[in-house]
């Protein structure tokens, strides 16, 4: 985005990370590892050397004793070069009352000239304004269908793109989809992107 490459929650269920550089910023919205791969992460940090490293509270000490330098949100905006990163939400969607609730800091992305995108994380409660393409979780422990159906109608962004799809199978993701396309927003087209490459979006 506006020149600069964004890098949000490098997890253990990424494809190769070693491909995408060079990197501006890494973005971690929390700590569960799907979104914060203790193994690779460092590797993909050490490839960047000059790539700001921005996440929620929680995942800052993480980070840190992985050895990579990070900084938490702390409620205001970042620049990354034109990129403008606001941070969105602060806590996880509840997967269990058993299971602790982390932090999770969903972002929102703009620049002049280009389209806004949202990446809430793991919760569906924050609002962040407008926006032209929504990166929505596709399934997950703390999800049901209808709580997508309903994010996606809430945020009613013009695109979409389902992220969030790792412990689905090949048929599982075709029915989440059609259901997403089918009873989302009906102002809104889904993008699946996987195993699409590179995909540029103009607002539009």
């Amino acid at each position: 985005m506006a020149g600069s490459r964004l890098l949000i929650d490098p997890g253990a269920f990424s494809a190769d990370l070693s491909r995408v550089g060079p990197l501006d910023a890494i973005l971690v919205t929390h700590q569960h590892a799907d979104h914060l791969d203790p193994e690779r992460l460092p590797g993909l940090a050490s490839a960047n050397p000059e790539a700001a490293v921005l996440a929620d509270p929680q995942s800052v000490p993480i980070l840190e004793g992985l050895g990579i330098p990070a900084r938490a949100h702390d409620g205001s905006s970042t620049r990354i070069g034109g990129v403008t990163v606001s941070p969105v939400g602060e806590i996880h969607a509840l997967i269990h009352d058993d299971i602790p609730r982390v932090t999770n800091v969903g972002v929102r992305l703009s620049a002049d000239g280009e389209p806004t995108l949202f990446h809430p994380g793991d919760a569906l409660d924050a609002d962040p304004g407008r926006v032209d393409v929504l990166a929505f979780p596709l399934q997950a422990p703390w999800q049901r269908s209808r709580d997508m159906i309903a994010f996606l109608r809430r945020i009613g962004a013009p695109r979409a793109i389902p992220v969030h799809d790792g412990l689905l199978s090949t048929v599982g993701r075709r029915l989440y989809l059609s259901q997403a396309e089918s009873l989302g927003n009906p102002d809104t087209r889904i993008h699946d992107l996987a195993d699409a490459g590179p995909v540029d979006f103009d607002g539009r």
